[in-house]
């Protein structure tokens, strides 16, 4: 299959890169490095040290023989660009992953805002236009988020995408089915609920085949393929903007930082390990909806899981201590998250848990390379309210 992968260079973007293509597939890449540059505004960089893509995709081609090309442009703003690519490399699929995909940096500021929106919903606007305009039959997979559902479930788990409704009509009770209500929590999970609205269009009006992947928080930095060499190593984000909570925990055990719980911690997230985000993309991709078909919305996650006893569980495995510390979100202070996941375990996904010993494995990454921390950038420094 020839795939081409919007934001290769990311936390997601590149061990899938390179999951695909340790599975045959012809893979190319699109970034502007803007992640990088954005390391560079924080003041912070990846706890484990990332090489420069160039480097990273010659190691990949010396160790395996398979080549992956890369193209630096900005979806988005680049549309030409990113036609022409569709154009010259017809592909089967594109992955769509080139969005700014953190809440707390979203919501740092009106400039940060403006950039998450301009961004995000663009890119999303650019890529369909782009397939819709190059004539061909392109698979469209996006890496959206659980957030688009809030994290209310009304004593219900939260379907795929879809909620079954009925409303009385003069004629009796009519049953249809309709995007599950949106309900963001930030900037960044706004522009995923209005992705939603892109592709409810694109496939209703032009026939776009889509795969909408509403994804759990990822924890984990290695995959099989980044395991290959060090020169290969994913992103291990571990700061208040862009370290998601499981990983910041093991962070802040490794280096004797309490873990920093906001407010009660009864937040109840759900949670997927890198190499099951891998895994997943490639399931959807094996498992395209048809023409003609409605947008496939999939929840990938593996499990779900409260803050405040992800806390406890760290700290009795290494001795930490926990500081409970001010909320710097605007959300409930405690949730129920109940979830439906039958399709990927239908498909065949054997979910990495928490349980099967890989919090050993991140930790010794953690440990590895924490004089690499600079403990500055721990707190959570963005608020929801000014």
């Amino acid at each position: 299959m020839k795939i081409v992968i919007l934001g290769g260079d990311g936390f997601c973007g590149w061990p899938t890169a390179l999951h695909l293509s340790a599975r045959g597939h012809d893979v190319t890449i699109v970034d502007n490095m803007s992640r990088r540059k954005i390391d560079v505004e924080l003041e912070v960089t990846s706890l484990t040290p990332i090489r420069p893509l160039g480097e990273r995709l010659r190691v990949w081609q010396d160790l395996t023989g398979r080549e992956i090309a890369f193209h630096d442009f900005t979806v988005g703003e680049d549309y030409d660009r990113l036609l022409a690519l569709l154009q010259q490399e017809r592909p089967d699929a594109v992955i769509h992953f080139a969005e700014q995909r953190a809440a707390p940096y979203s919501m740092k500021s009106s400039r940060h805002k403006r950039y998450t929106v301009s961004n995000n919903l663009n890119a999303t606007n650019d890529v369909l236009a782009a397939i819709v305009e190059s004539g061909q039959d392109i698979h469209l997979v996006h890496l959206g988020t659980m957030g688009v559902y809030g994290y209310g479930t009304a004593g219900m788990k939260i379907p795929e995408g879809y909620l079954p409704v009925t409303v009385q009509t003069e004629n009796g009770p009519h049953t249809q089915e309709i995007l599950y209500p949106a309900n963001p929590g930030s900037i960044y999970h706004m522009t995923k609920t209005q992705d939603q609205l892109f592709f409810f269009y694109y496939n209703k009006n032009d026939g776009v085949r889509i795969t909408d992947l509403h994804q759990g928080i990822v924890w984990g930095t290695q995959t099989q393929e980044t395991r290959m060499d060090e020169r290969l190593i994913n992103r291990f984000d571990y700061d208040g903007d862009y370290g998601t909570v499981l990983n910041r925990f093991l962070m802040q055990a490794a280096i004797g930082y309490p873990l920093s719980v906001h407010g009660t911690g009864g937040q109840t997230r759900a949670f997927i390990h890198i190499q099951d985000t891998c895994r997943c993309i490639e399931l959807a991709l094996q498992n395209p909806p048809q023409r003609g078909d409605r947008v496939n919305i999939l929840n990938q996650m593996t499990e779900t899981h409260r803050v405040r006893d992800l806390a406890q569980m760290i700290a009795t495995q290494t001795g930490a201590e926990i500081a409970y510390v001010q909320n710097p979100r605007n959300e409930a202070d405690e949730n129920d998250l109940h979830v439906a996941n039958d399709r990927f375990l239908g498909l065949g996904l054997d979910p990495i848990k928490l349980e099967d010993g890989l919090l050993t494995e991140v930790q010794e990454i953690a440990r590895r390379y924490a004089d690499r921390c600079n403990r500055d950038k721990i707190p959570c420094l963005s608020r929801w309210r000014a």
